[in-house]
This record gives structure tokens, sequence and C-alpha cells, in this order.
């Protein structure tokens, strides 16, 4: 390899080879996905040299990124959740593209193996924490396996230069599971994209002909998102749900909660309009990390009922952009959500701070943060910080 000089990297100018590898990419969509989406947007628009990483099938580029694929196989009970197996290729194809440094999004099998060649080639990386797995083991029935899967998390995590994580829930979980050196890099939000402006009358009325409040989901109809929760809120009076997704668990869902809508995949235009027709926004799953549909919510003026747990816990303010509810008590949910119904004031004040307590994360203030990391583990530096609270 003929690495970049380490004097012109930290050049806030110079121009960097980005190899991203990351466990999940198009054509699934979800919220890594998104993210490295996002990334590259942000990198090629820099000047930025970059190639991905992923699971196959898919695709061979995006916007002029080449994507190399690697074999994959679909998760037990999950088969849209691809499972990448590293080719024997893999390590020539990395120093082929001689990257200044390695991103590793939601490190698990091609992560892991992609540190193990940034440490056998002295290359720089940077691994984003963005899936709970020993969440996700317990809501398929395998939380015995939390204890070892968080000594596997551990184990990769400390192969990078720097783990980055979304949430000061998260910096601290990765800190009390042996991970030595994190740092909270939180997620940015399109405040033109999700905006009070795209609330849409037709759509209102499509969601709620008898003027009731709209309450609405979005996300992956998963059983680790635990939308089973909102049976509850489905049956309030003066309540009508709307649930925006589509996954595994949607045939069941539909069968539970017979009186909520059910719209299936939403994007673009139609998801900014969806987000902002809502009165509220409920989310249940207890395990985010972040949870960037909260954010996105907020973000179109919407209030949010998110639980007391995780990446929620950084975006929600109780009382003031919405309420949290106790993961550990499941009435919560139905209760805070109910009194936001019946308490119009309360319900109008937390919609008025809504916005104004995201919209200044823009995606462009995050990837320079991002970059700003790039730079300084190319450096030997590192820019973790002894608290969680920036």
């Amino acid at each position: 390899m003929t690495p970049t000089s380490q004097t012109s990297l930290t050049d806030s100018d110079s121009k960097l080879r980005v190899a991203i590898v990351t466990e999940s990419f198009l054509p699934q969509v979800n919220g890594v996905t998104n993210s490295v989406l996002r990334t590259l947007e942000f990198l090629r628009a820099g000047g930025h040299e970059v190639a991905v990483f992923a699971p196959g099938p898919g695709e061979s580029s995006v916007n002029g990124v080449p994507v190399i694929r690697m074999g994959s196989f679909g998760f037990p009970g999950y088969v849209d959740l691809r499972i990448a197996v590293p080719r024997r290729a893999f390590e020539s194809e990395i120093r082929n593209f001689q990257p200044d440094v390695i991103h590793v999004a939601a490190p698990a099998v091609l992560g892991a193996w992609a540190l193990h060649i940034a440490r056998k080639l002295e290359i720089p990386s940077v691994a984003i924490y963005q899936t709970d797995l020993a969440g996700f083991a317990r809501q398929y029935r395998l939380g015995a396996t939390s204890p070892a899967l968080w000594r596997y998390i551990a184990a990769i995590h400390n192969r990078a230069d720097i783990t980055l994580a979304p949430s000061s829930a998260a910096v601290w979980d990765l800190r009390s599971h042996g991970v030595e050196n994190v740092a909270r890099w939180m997620r940015g939000v399109d405040a033109n994209r999700f905006n009070p402006e795209h609330r849409n009358a037709e759509l209102c009325h499509r969601f709620s002909s008898r003027g009731n409040t709209i309450v609405g989901f979005v996300g992956r109809l998963a059983r680790e998102k635990q939308v089973d929760r909102l049976v509850e809120v489905a049956a309030l009076p003066g309540v009508s749900l709307v649930i925006v997704g589509d996954g595994p668990c949607k045939d069941k869902l539909e069968k539970m909660i017979p009186s909520a809508l059910f719209t299936g995949f939403a994007s673009g235009l139609e998801l900014s309009q969806m987000y902002a027709s809502f009165d509220l926004f409920a989310h249940t799953g207890v395990d985010e990390t972040f949870c960037q549909a909260i954010q996105e919510a907020l973000a179109s003026g919407v209030p949010v009922v998110a639980p007391a747990s995780g990446g929620p816990l950084d975006l929600v303010q109780h009382g003031h952009n919405g309420f949290l509810w106790s993961p550990t008590k499941r009435h919560t949910l139905v209760e805070s959500v109910n009194e936001l119904v019946t308490n119009g004031e309360s319900l109008k004040f937390c919609a008025s701070n809504a916005r104004a307590s995201v919209e200044h994360r823009t995606w462009d203030s995050v990837m320079s943060e991002l970059v700003g990391h790039y730079r300084a583990v190319s450096n030997g530096l590192s820019l973790a910080y002894s608290g969680a609270s920036n």
C-alpha cells in the first residue's frame, strides 16, 4: 500500500479515501442503510473518494460510488436481514482501494473481518455502533445469549481506533461492557424534507375523517420494534392510529389492530407528508440506540411519546416536546398518549417545541464531525471524551 502522508491528513482541505464496510445496504432500507447513504452523499460532495463493501445481492454502484458485494444469507426468521459472508478476496480488494480510513457501519460479521484487516494492514478505522444486538436477541427469544453477545461486541469494537455511538445511553452501554474508546456521534435530520409545511389536508382526512387525533408510527414492522404495544392506543376514544412501514410482522399486526390504517412502506415526499400530517407520534421499541424516526417526527413539528430508554432519552424532553413512558410498565405508553390526546394545551405546547428541539442537527454539521474523527484517527489522535454530554 502507499498510504497518504500523515501531514496531509491534518489539512481540512485534503481529500480522503474512505472504505465504508456496512452490514446492511440497498436494496434493504433501514437505519444503517440510510446513515451510510447520507455519509456517501456528504463525502462525494466534498470530493473524497469512497468505496462501499456490503452484503449482496444488489447494485454494483450507487450514485457513482462502487459497491463491492459479498455473498450473504437471510437471518433465520427474518430473511430480509442479510448476513454477509466475507469472500477470500476481501483483503485484496481493501488493499487495492488503498483507503486512508476504514469506516465500519454496525459491525457484526463483515465489519468484524474488516476491522481485522484494518489492524493487519495498519489502516486507521472508525466503527459506528448502531444496532443493539443484545436487545435484538432478546426480542427474538435469545436473551440468554446477551452476555456472550456483549463480549463479542466489545471484542469487535476494541479493534477499531474509535467507536462512535449515537446517544449518551449507547455510549455508557458500550463503556460498561468493556469498549474502551467511545464518543457520541448523533444523527442529522433534513429539516427541509421533514417540516410542518408538508402537512397535507387530504392525508389528514384520509387518516381521520371524524376529526380524531391522528397518532402515527413509522418504522420496520418487525418483532424488535414491539409495535403490538399500540393495540391499547388504537382502542382509545378519539384516536385514529396510522402505522407506516413494512416488515415480517405486518400481517400479524393487521389482525391484531384492525382499526389502524396500515399504509405500507413510504419514502420521499409521501413520507414527509405523512409525518407532518400526524398530531402525535408514538414509538414502541425499547432497544433503540438512537431512533431517527423520532427525530424526523420532531422536525415535522409533531410531539413524540417514546420509551424512557436508549436513544430517545437524548431526543425527547418530557413535558417539553413530548412524553416519556416507562419500558417496565406497559400501561404507561397508552396513558401518556391519552394524556396528550385529552389535554389539548399540553399537546399544543409540546408541538410548539418539537421542531426547535432538533432542527439545529443538520446532516452537514454531523458529517463534518465524522470527517473530523476520520482525520483524527488517521493521525493517531482521539476525539473521544470523558463524558457523554456533548
